[in-house]
């Protein structure tokens, strides 16, 4: 696979080469002499926002690799452990995302495992037990943090507390969790039509059949018309009381739009430039200015059916009021006077050099195409969004943040010990 050749003001990516298998799921592949260890990663529509039950879509994706029909879970993981191969299971409200890493020699092997845990988990009853009152322990924990509060809160003032985006599940659910219910969200959605698969690293011809081989065999679905969401019910301010507690968690932003929409870049340089680095607007602010906080983010995120902008901090309850004020300030300025040119080399030169981190190795680039293939685009998307970044004006970032960052179209929601002044 090339490296990424990048000059000033342009970045190339190789594209990943498209094979598409006799049941469908598509093959992509990145191909890298360069190193010792290749990377496997299937991508499947098996998101929490599509369970019926709750926290079923997580328990089928942690509970792949505990028990098979032919492994116990301590005989996959000492397989996995003994060829120093890596396995990793991300979930997020769209999609579930399951990766093998190996080094090449032990190819073979590992995807022998790799088998046995996509084709014929088995979710044992005792393993599914273990897993939720670990799960249900955790979040209950989590849930006393004033941080974890206000995420959730905040999901719900955008969505709505219905909205598949917005629920926050009650923990007791975890005992209400059936095997039964695992094992149906697996077969609903774990399925070819619903799948595909990211190759990256050392992939000659003899990895490239066998991973198509075993990704030929993903079963057919039952046909399924496209999951229907609800229209989101913004509730614009909202607050949750923690007795107690030494610090506030703030959260304000709004929905906009997904990665798609031909604003998404511009809202990324709008975020940088108030919160997406250390010298930020809101770090030079809060943190440097006041000493408010020990950080502050704000950054765009993308859901497939929706997105969002959003800042985060955390403050002591007794300048909750004053910087939130001070968010609103940083916001309110960037809307009604034009950025410095120097200010905005600098984001940037941010933007594009995180980029270039991400890029460093094929594992990077693999992440990158399936962000790609998930927004229904390719690699070329990369150069194209550092050319928009590139030509951005002050201009442009005023005309954004003054479209889309009126304070009367924001959400504010504060978890801490006592409600601010209005």
């Amino acid at each position: 696979m090339t490296q990424p050749r990048i000059t000033p003001s342009e970045v190339e990516v190789a594209e990943a080469a498209k094979t598409l298998l006799p049941n469908g799921v598509a093959l992509y592949t990145l191909a890298s002499e360069d190193f010792e260890v290749l990377r496997i990663s299937f991508v499947f529509r098996a998101g929490s926002a599509l369970q019926q039950a709750p926290f079923s879509a997580s328990a089928a994706a942690n509970l792949l690799a505990e028990g098979t029909h032919n492994m116990t879970a301590r005989e996959v993981a000492e397989q996995l452990d003994y060829y120093g191969s890596w396995y990793d299971v991300n979930i997020d409200r769209d999609y579930a995302y399951i990766n093998f890493a190996t080094l090449s020699k032990f190819f073979d092997r590992t995807l022998a495992v790799a088998e046995e845990i996509l084709l014929r988990p088995t979710f044992p009853e005792e393993e599914l037990r273990t897993y939720a009152a670990k799960r249900r322990q955790r979040l209950a924990i989590d849930r006393t943090k004033v941080d974890v509060q206000a995420r959730e809160a905040f999901a719900r003032a955008l969505f709505g507390a219905h909205h598949p985006y917005g629920i926050s599940s009650d923990e007791a659910e975890y005992d209400r969790l059936t095997r039964d219910d695992v094992a149906d969200f697996h077969r609903r959605f774990y399925t070819a039509e619903n799948c595909f698969v990211v190759c990256s690293g050392r992939i000659g011809e003899h990895e490239l059949q066998a991973v198509g081989a075993l990704a030929a065999q993903l079963p057919h679905g039952e046909a399924e018309t496209a999951i229907r969401f609800p229209a989101p019910e913004t509730t614009h301010a909202a607050f949750v009381d923690h007795p107690g507690a030494v610090q506030s968690s703030l959260r304000l932003g709004r929905l906009l739009f997904p990665r798609q929409h031909p604003d998404f870049v511009g809202m990324q340089v709008v975020a940088t430039a108030l919160g997406g680095y250390f010298g930020s607007r809101l770090m030079q602010n809060l943190r440097e200015k006041h000493g408010y906080t020990y950080g502050v983010v704000a950054a765009m995120v993308n859901f497939e059916r929706e997105g969002y902008f959003a800042v985060a901090a955390q403050v002591g309850t007794d300048v909750t009021q004053e910087a939130l004020q001070e968010i609103y300030k940083e916001i309110e300025r960037l809307r009604t006077e034009p950025m410095p040119e120097e200010e905005l080399a600098l984001v940037k030169n941010m933007m594009t050099g995180e980029m270039m981190r991400i890029l460093d190795g094929p594992f990077g680039i693999a992440d990158v195409t399936i962000e790609n293939i998930l927004c229904g685009t390719d690699n070329t998307a990369i150069g194209e969004n550092i050319r928009r970044i590139r030509q951005m004006t002050p201009a442009d970032v005023q005309t954004l943040a003054r479209k889309y960052l009126a304070k009367e179209d924001l959400v504010t929601v504060i978890a801490g010990a006592r409600r601010p002044n209005s």
